[in-house]
């Protein structure tokens, strides 16, 4: 979990510095010039769409993050599991389930060759964090993936992860353009939504820390 909560930093991170600058664009601190003639690069009318257009991509950055941490967290409990080299036997029942409903995702000939001591590489080598989340988090989700593996749920409500999701979804899927998205948020809005992404995700990194240390993911905790 040390590399996922690394990770997890460094993309806070860069977030942090891409939001520093949104907002001194918008509070006039920053101007892009020509290089040309040292003129301003663009008008007022298209300040203002860029702007729009620097929100509603900050949504994009904040899902990224989000759907990053859950993925990276679920690796890290089959990567323990690995390292550990617990058998199928020894999970606990939750875990068992996930196994089995990863083992369906599979075709048996093409899995024969990767399984060669059944009990333990049955956990770990049935899984692929590429097919694990696509489009789909926010608090819902994730207190649905503690419960499937059997950590703690955050206890923060997290509503703003199904404003980052569902404005994800439709800039993706062209429902709706990057300026009608970023005209109904302030840059102080997308900054609480930040902090409160933020946050929630970093409970639910502490409760997998917690999680794996405890060696919660065994059938009897040690």
């Amino acid at each position: 979990m040390q590399l996922v909560a690394q990770e997890f930093q460094e993309r806070v991170g860069e977030i942090d510095t891409y939001l520093n600058f949104v907002w001194t664009v918008d509070d006039g601190t920053t101007h892009l010039m020509r290089a040309s003639d040292n003129l301003p690069a663009y008008t007022a009318n298209s300040q203002d769409d860029l702007l729009r257009t620097l929100k509603a991509s900050a949504l994009l950055m904040l899902y990224n993050l989000m759907e990053s941490s859950v993925k990276n967290a679920v690796e890290a409990i089959f990567d323990e599991l690995e390292k550990e080299m617990v058998p199928f036997d020894g999970c606990r029942d939750e875990i068992r389930l996930v196994i089995l409903g990863n083992m369906r995702q599979h075709a048996p000939h093409k899995m024969l060759s990767e399984l060669n001591v059944l009990a333990t590489d049955i956990v770990t080598k049935t899984f692929r964090k590429a097919e694990f989340v696509s489009g789909n988090i926010d608090a819902r989700e994730i207190k649905g993936v503690a419960r499937q593996y059997g950590f703690a749920e955050p206890r923060k409500r997290g509503d703003r992860l199904l404003t980052v999701k569902t404005h994800r979804n439709d800039l993706a899927h062209g429902n709706k353009s990057f300026s009608e998205v970023g005209r109904s948020f302030s840059v102080e809005d997308i900054f609480q939504i930040k902090q409160d992404v933020v946050d929630y995700l970093g409970e639910m990194l502490d409760n997998v820390t917690s999680y794996l240390e405890s060696r919660s993911y065994l059938l009897i905790s040690e």
